[in-house]
């Protein structure tokens, strides 16, 4: 459906449209490890994590940005110091395009970061080929995956499939989780660094509430993540990876 809506706005703009929904306005020093990047989105999304802090992109939009301005934009970043480009949803992965977009950056002379929830192993292959860094979110142990994702129907052996293409890949990576305070337990921590076994560098986050507010979820409220859980997590994770940050920390 959102192919064919590009396609229905080419023929009646005459534009050549790219898959990407929006672009952050500044460029980002968090979003790329080390590096200077512009993050880009492209809308829809296969899971429906209740703290999500971009719904808006859960949905295919219909509004895409133009590959004439996409790239007018990205040259322009050059003097800013930008040098490479974070491919962010969403799900990238669900995008029939997605492919198209890193070759076409890359021959821009950006390095490409993808971001993904995992749950497509077969584009993600195809991916990891042309890219720099990947980051994939690990949303909880497997055993808790379809309650932490709101995803019932996700199949699991393709989270562990793209953990182990990412892994063998011998492209920069790390796995990152979102902590929720009083939904992720310790153990969750201990479950995580078991079925990551291997795994080099691993990247926590606290959940941040949006400035609306949110409200429960199934009774239970959504807080913003301290940083004694952010630091009490972090401690166990070492037990595990080489390298574990807190982001922001």
């Amino acid at each position: 459906m959102e192919q064919q809506t590009v396609q229905n706005r080419i023929e009646q703009t005459g534009e050549d449209l790219s898959p990407v929904y929006a672009l952050l306005k500044k460029p980002s020093l968090i979003d790329y490890p080390g590096r200077m990047c512009r993050v880009m989105f492209i809308s829809g999304c296969n899971m429906r994590c209740f703290f999500c802090h971009n719904t808006v992109l859960a949905e295919p939009q219909k509004n895409f940005i133009a590959w004439s301005r996409l790239e007018q934009t990205l040259l322009a970043s050059r003097v800013q110091w930008v040098d490479s480009v974070c491919i962010s949803g969403g799900e990238p992965t669900l995008h029939p395009q997605l492919l198209d977009l890193i070759s076409r950056v890359r021959d821009l002379g950006f390095r490409v970061k993808l971001d993904t929830n995992g749950s497509m192993p077969e584009i993600l292959s195809s991916a990891l080929t042309q890219v720099d860094y990947v980051a994939m979110d690990y949303k909880a142990p497997l055993a808790r995956y379809a309650e932490i994702s709101g995803c019932r129907t996700l199949e699991r052996n393709k989270i562990v499939e793209s953990v182990k293409l990412i892994t063998e890949s011998g492209v920069d990576y790390e796995f990152r989780t979102t902590i929720v305070e009083d939904w992720h337990r310790e153990e969750d921590m201990h479950a995580i660094g078991r079925e990551l076994s291997g795994a080099r560098r691993y990247r926590i986050q606290g959940y941040v509430p949006p400035r609306h507010g949110e409200g429960p979820v199934n009774g239970r409220p959504l807080k913003r993540t301290s940083m004694k859980t952010l630091k009490r997590y972090e401690k166990i994770s070492r037990e595990y990876f080489p390298e574990t940050f807190i982001r922001g920390g």
